[in-house]
């Protein structure tokens, strides 16, 4: 009789003992957890990718890096955003930071990254092809860097990349972009002309490609890009005349094609087929005939160039309907003048 006692004791120890076990592990399983957090945890992927990037700069001259560590959550670190519930990481913000150095290609396993924000620093080397996994990417400006090669094919939104140093065309791929409405190369040297198949962006509002050796015609595709406001493409080595379907975009509001060879006449109607110009930038090329008087139309023109070409007859635009011009080309003050008295 005295064993069923101590058997009783034996399973009710053995019980607690498996209970505090069990809370053990819940501890041990709930601490490592919020270590892995800290860490990454589940966006562990996330974090690779930033400390790889990080591992890729060769020059931090103000630090912005230095918070880029074990000590911080990643969402915590300088330059880094992460969405609210998910905590994956949606922008990346290191503008004019002086940063040196390649840009790593596992940027492209940040898949919840929709701002890459990069501008003003000295990247050098080509942009990695792996930024095109970027689906949810919106907004990427990789503007005044070294950056070389060739666009990549598959990047999905390159909206900003001026003032770098990338050859080749402008690649195909970026008339996929159903719903692109910025595409600034300014200050590379592409070539190959500008596209056609740019006319399938119709969601496109700015077409920026000045400083380009470009060459070639503008396509009267272009004309379908109903929602264009700016156009600028100085100093691209275009020739033959403007297409006059660039003439039914009525809202565009900077029409710059200056230092070219573009030849031909403007339309009679030109300030009523675009009555909200406030640029217009066509000095320095090879343009004839008489300056259309419906300029006067144009009552928001602020910037007024046109000197540097072939125009002939009198000027009969009528300035006192552009009060808010202030900028006329110097040139054209005695081009004008020359008009006005033949």
């Amino acid at each position: 009789m005295s064993r069923q006692p101590m058997n009783s004791c034996l399973a009710s120890s053995s019980h607690i003992a498996a209970v505090f076990l069990f809370h053990c592990l819940v501890i041990f399983f709930l601490t490592i957890s919020n270590i892995s957090s800290s860490y990454g945890g589940n966006n562990e992927t996330d974090y690779q990718a930033l400390l790889k990037f990080k591992s890729m700069i060769t020059n931090d001259p103000y630090r912005v890096l230095t918070s880029w560590n074990d000590s911080f959550h990643f969402c915590d670190w300088g330059g880094v955003s992460c969405g609210k519930h998910h905590k994956r990481v949606t922008r990346v913000e290191l503008i004019s930071k002086g940063l040196e150095g390649s840009l790593s290609p596992h940027v492209g396993n940040l898949t919840f990254l929709r701002e890459f924000l990069l501008l003003n620093n000295s990247f050098e080397g080509v942009i990695p092809h792996k930024l095109g996994h970027l689906s949810r990417l919106r907004i990427l400006n990789l503007s005044y860097n070294k950056f070389s090669g060739e666009i990549p094919t598959n990047l999905s939104r390159c909206s900003n990349l001026r003032s770098n140093k990338l050859v080749g065309s402008i690649p195909k791929e970026i008339s996929f972009l159903s719903k692109l409405n910025t595409l600034r190369l300014d200050a590379n040297c592409l070539t190959g002309g500008i596209p056609p198949f740019l006319g399938n962006i119709t969601s496109m509002e700015v077409f920026s490609a000045n400083t380009n050796p470009l060459g070639g015609n503008i396509p009267h595709t272009i004309g379908q890009l109903k929602l264009l406001r700016k156009i600028q493409c100085s100093e691209c080595n275009l020739y033959g005349t403007i297409p006059h379907s660039i003439y039914n975009l009525s809202l565009l509001t900077h029409f710059a094609l200056p230092v070219n060879r573009l030849t031909g006449s403007l339309p009679l109607a030109f300030g009523a087929m675009l009555p909200r110009l406030v640029f217009l930038q066509l000095r320095i090329n090879q343009l004839t005939g008489v300056l259309p008087p419906s300029i006067s139309n144009c009552s928001e023109l602020v910037i007024f160039e046109m000197a540097f070409n072939s125009f002939s007859g009198k000027v009969s635009i009528d300035f006192a309907n552009l009060r808010d011009i202030y900028e006329i080309g110097s040139h054209y003050l005695h081009t004008m003048a020359s008009y006005l008295h033949t």
